[in-house]
């Protein structure tokens, strides 16, 4: 059973069962499926009444979404250190190896590269623009747009809302546009 973990599973058994989950956490469950409200709800869990826009039943609105995260969290950690060797690498194909060594990436051996994802390559000028301003501009846009990538193109689109469709289709042409044209003027 542990050796059905560590496989990747394929794409018609993993799409379908995250397709399942929508309809019992939010037909059923009265839940939205999405991340970008957890910071709002942990500021107000953690600074009560302090700032306008935080003053709400947290425990209502939030405690759900903070759970969610939580499990995320806990899901991320040991599917990336309980449930894989180190020897393992992230299949990347030839083609976008090399595109990327041409920008400059060498370490392929973990999740992420550390050539770009580092203290280290945090203190470098496309360090900052890359982490600091595009964490930025993920969080405002998520906000802008009333939920992140998860919410919109899980929940959203399985309740066919027009709005998640246009946010779904902007969140793919700014990541095409970013990994084609801005990319490369950064690295």
């Amino acid at each position: 059973m542990l050796a059905l973990l560590r496989e990747p599973w394929p794409w018609y058994v993993a799409g379908p069962l995250i397709g399942l989950v929508v309809p019992f956490v939010y037909w059923y469950g009265g839940r939205k499926w999405g991340v970008s409200q957890s910071l709002q709800h942990l500021c107000a869990a953690a600074a009560p009444g302090k700032v306008e826009y935080l003053r709400y039943d947290w425990r209502k609105q939030g405690a759900w979404n903070l759970t969610m995260v939580f499990g995320v969290i806990v899901g991320g950690f040991a599917g990336g250190r309980l449930l894989s060797s180190p020897e393992d690498e992230v299949a990347i194909s030839e083609a976008t190896r090399s595109d990327l060594a041409a920008l400059g990436v060498q370490d392929f051996s973990g999740m992420m590269p550390s050539d770009v994802f580092s203290f280290e390559a945090l203190l470098t000028p496309a360090g900052l623009v890359m982490i600091v301003l595009g964490g930025f501009l993920v969080g405002f846009g998520a906000r802008y747009a009333n939920g992140c990538t998860s919410g919109h193109a899980i929940s959203g689109l399985a309740n066919l809302q027009l709005s998640s469709l246009l946010a779904v289709v902007g969140f793919f042409v700014g990541g095409l546009i970013s990994a084609h044209f801005l990319l490369g003027m950064i690295l």
